[in-house]
């Protein structure tokens, strides 16, 4: 899970979560639609990725049988563009 503390706490922003971004999963080699943190649904781990590069490859980030098929989801959007999302 992604942390912060009350001194970074004022550099983050709550959105509305209805977008298409914050509701879509992404798959081994998609393309990163949107710069920020992603979680794996299946391991739990988390990694950072910027707009426009591949997800890690089977290769690099691997699955027990039991925790199933690998699958990114957006947690937390960083504003790369300094436009406060606009």
């Amino acid at each position: 899970m992604a942390a912060y503390t009350n001194k970074t706490e004022q550099y983050l922003q709550r959105v509305t979560s209805d977008k298409e971004h914050w509701l879509a999963s992404y798959g081994v080699g998609d393309t990163v639609p949107y710069s920020g943190i992603y979680k794996c649904l299946g391991c739990n781990k988390e990694i950072t990725s910027n707009k426009g590069d591949p997800f890690p490859p089977q290769n690099k980030h691997q699955h027990t049988s039991d925790q199933g098929k690998v699958v990114w989801k957006l947690i937390i959007r960083t504003d790369t563009e300094g436009n406060k999302f606009a």
